[in-house]
């Protein structure tokens, strides 16, 4: 069968696009995207050409550009250029050359397909002297507007998909990236994965298709060009027919990846509660969890948490009521039998912790859903005890970090201050006379599992100041502001 009739079949058997789509090809100007050119052609299909001029060879990459320019019109298709200061690029975000032309390009790839594509292929006739246009016109291909959908083609084949997986089995992605690359991830569809670089060339030899080479193909200094010009080849020394194998595993690891995320999904209904905003989990019933390290991964990845994180989330599971581990979003906080995966700094935060590194000499400020605690350490010096049910007097001493803010729940008790025995906060609010609504919005603080204050009733018997007092954690509440859950010193 012919490169061609294999294209348009794969595209069909995997139902990457539609007849009538309008297409825009990423083409360099190199072997495999000029071949992509000229399949999407023959096969009859709409399509754009984006060209993107990193501008790091010189002269070589305007030569590349003008290629490129000159290929647009031997199809009459329209061309957008995007000329890029890479360099500076790279030393403002402090990543390497490789990941800024893939950061750049894709970026730019986004907004044709947004800006340029969805609203009917009109542009808007700036150049690149006005103020960085993001892209130029070359061509008025296509004046009546296509109604249907638009992907982004790359023209990645099967030995870029054997080198990807390579890179990412030693990086270790895992199973996720044993996939290689995917033919098509929401808009972006690689529609060549099939065919070999040996199918490609032949059929640029048949159609006698010119191409540019780009030099820095040759150069082994980037991590691709190693293992495709080193690595791959000194392991077909030893396995003849290391380049099909490896193909036939990328499907085979395509289908574990999907058993793989069915039992994820199983695992996560059966153990995550969702409580409001945050995620309940049930210690004992994820310690009986198996493979216990790979499922406490596949949850807390979703909430920031990197494969690093991993084994500081299972200590949690051994470790004291009020310990945690944070993310730039959220909190895995261990309380009592469960592990509370809560966002940090949001109001409908019903768990929030309290350092005692946040209280230094000058205090610190909370705001959360009732209003705001204000903390501070001061050495005893015979204080006058305060009577307002809004601030605590409570010994430092007794206190153990990090303290727990959070809401009361069924089960909850303490030894309310004044009493030897313990009683039961349901107990205590009927004692109260409080009504469903004014129970609903009580906030205690925790420490070390014990309430050492009802938040505006009373305190711990347990933590009050007494005579050996050296020195106290005042806390003082403020009813109705109107900020998110924060923390700041106070000035």
């Amino acid at each position: 069968m012919s490169l061609l009739k294999e294209f348009i079949k794969n595209i069909e058997q995997q139902n990457l696009f539609q007849k009538n789509d309008y297409l825009l090809l990423a083409v360099s100007g190199g072997v495999d995207s000029v071949a992509l050119c000229d399949l999407c052609h023959k096969a009859g299909f709409h399509f754009a050409i984006a060209h993107c001029n990193f501008q790091l060879r010189g002269e070589e990459s305007e030569r590349d550009e003008q290629f490129v320019i000159e290929l647009a019109k031997k199809y009459g298709v329209k061309i957008f250029v995007k000329k890029f200061d890479t360099k500076k690029y790279t030393e403002e975000n402090k990543v390497s050359t490789q990941v800024a032309a893939r950061e750049l390009r894709y970026e730019w790839f986004d907004e044709l397909l947004k800006e340029v594509l969805g609203t009917r292929y009109q542009v808007s006739g700036k150049n690149d002297s006005q103020e960085n246009q993001e892209f130029s016109s070359h061509s008025t291909h296509h004046s009546s507007p296509i109604t249907c959908h638009s992907f982004l083609l790359t023209a990645h084949h099967a030995n870029d998909n054997i080198e990807t997986l390579l890179m990412n089995f030693f990086k270790g992605t895992g199973i996720k990236g044993l996939q290689g690359i995917l033919p098509k991830q929401r808009k972006i569809i690689r529609p060549l994965l099939f065919a070999k670089r040996e199918a490609i060339l032949s059929y640029i030899k048949e159609n006698n298709l010119t191409f540019v080479e780009d030099s820095s193909n040759s150069s082994d200094k980037y991590t691709r060009n190693y293992f495709r010009h080193q690595l791959i080849p000194s392991i077909q020394k030893v396995f003849a027919r290391v380049e099909e194998n490896l193909i036939n595993n990328i499907e085979r690891f395509k289908e574990i990846e999907i058993l793989y995320q069915q039992s994820i999904d199983l695992h996560k209904k059966k153990l995550l509660e969702q409580k409001g905003n945050e995620i309940h989990i049930p210690v004992l019933k994820l310690l009986k969890s198996k493979p216990l390290k790979t499922i406490t991964y596949e949850i807390i990845k979703d909430y920031g948490f990197t494969s690093h994180q991993t084994d500081e989330a299972l200590a949690l599971l051994y470790a004291e009521s009020g310990k945690y581990i944070s993310s730039a979003s959220h909190k895995i906080i261990r309380n009592r039998n469960w592990l509370i995966i809560a966002p940090t700094n949001t109001l409908e935060a019903s768990h929030i912790l309290i350092n005692e590194s946040d209280i230094e000499s000058d205090g610190c400020q909370i705001d959360f859903e009732l209003g705001e605690l204000k903390f501070k350490k001061h050495p005893n010096g015979n204080d006058r005890i305060s009577a307002s049910n809004e601030v605590a007097m409570l010994d430092f001493k007794k206190i153990t970090f990090p303290l727990l803010l959070r809401k009361w729940k069924q089960g909850d008790y303490f030894y309310p201050l004044g009493m030897q025995g313990k009683k039961k906060l349901s107990k205590f609010f009927i004692d109260q006379k409080m009504s469903l609504t004014d129970k609903e919005k009580i906030w205690v603080i925790e420490s070390n599992k014990k309430i050492i204050w009802i938040i505006g009733k009373r305190i711990d018997d347990r933590f009050k100041i007494s005579d050996t007092t050296k020195s106290i954690l005042s806390v003082s509440f403020r009813r109705d502001t109107n900020h998110g859950v924060s923390m700041q010193r106070n000035r």
